[in-house]
C-alpha cells in the first residue's frame, strides 16, 4: 500500500469533515440568533453547536492537519520553497483562525452575549466557501 496515497486519502476525509462544519456552524448561528428569545430552542442550538465544534470540527480540523503535514513530510520539506504550497498554507492558517473564531461566537451562545444579527452570520458564512475553492485551485494549478 502507498503510504502517500493513504494519508491523502485519510487528509481529504478529514479535511471533508471539518468544511462541512464549517459551512454548518455558521448556519446554525443564523437560527440561533433568530431564536434567542426562546430560551428552549436557544438550549437546542447551544447543544448542537458545542457538540459540532468540539466533536466533528475540531477533531477533524486537528487530522487535517497532521494528515497534511505528513503529506509534505511525504514529499520533502524542501517543498515547502514553493508558492503553491505556501499560497496553501497561508489559505489553511486563514481557514484555522476562521475555525477558532467560530469557536468564540460559539463562547458568545453559551453566555448569552451574542450581538450580531443574522445577516452577518449568512455573510459571514461565505468566508470558508471562498477560501476552500481558492485552496483547491492553488493545488490543482501549482502556480508558480
Amino acid at each position: 500500500m502507498n503510504i502517500y496515497l493513504t494519508y491523502k486519502a485519510l487528509h481529504l476525509i478529514a479535511v471533508i469533515s471539518w468544511m462541512a462544519g464549517l459551512l454548518y456552524l455558521p448556519r446554525i448561528f443564523v437560527y440561533h440568533t433568530e431564536n434567542q428569545s426562546d430560551k428552549n430552542i436557544s438550549n437546542v442550538f447551544k447543544t448542537m453547536e458545542r457538540k459540532l465544534y468540539f466533536y466533528i470540527m475540531t477533531p477533524a480540523m486537528i487530522i487535517s492537519w497532521i494528515f497534511g503535514l505528513l503529506l509534505i513530510g511525504s514529499i520533502g520539506f524542501k517543498e515547502l520553497a514553493t508558492h503553491w504550497l505556501q499560497s496553501k498554507l497561508i489559505l489553511v492558517i486563514l481557514l484555522t483562525i476562521y475555525h477558532f473564531y467560530l469557536g468564540y461566537f460559539l463562547q458568545k451562545f453559551k453566555m448569552d452575549t451574542n450581538t450580531k444579527s443574522s445577516k452577518f452570520f449568512r455573510f459571514f458564512n461565505e468566508v470558508p466557501t471562498i477560501l476552500l475553492i481558492l485552496i483547491i485551485f492553488v493545488v490543482i494549478f501549482k502556480p508558480i
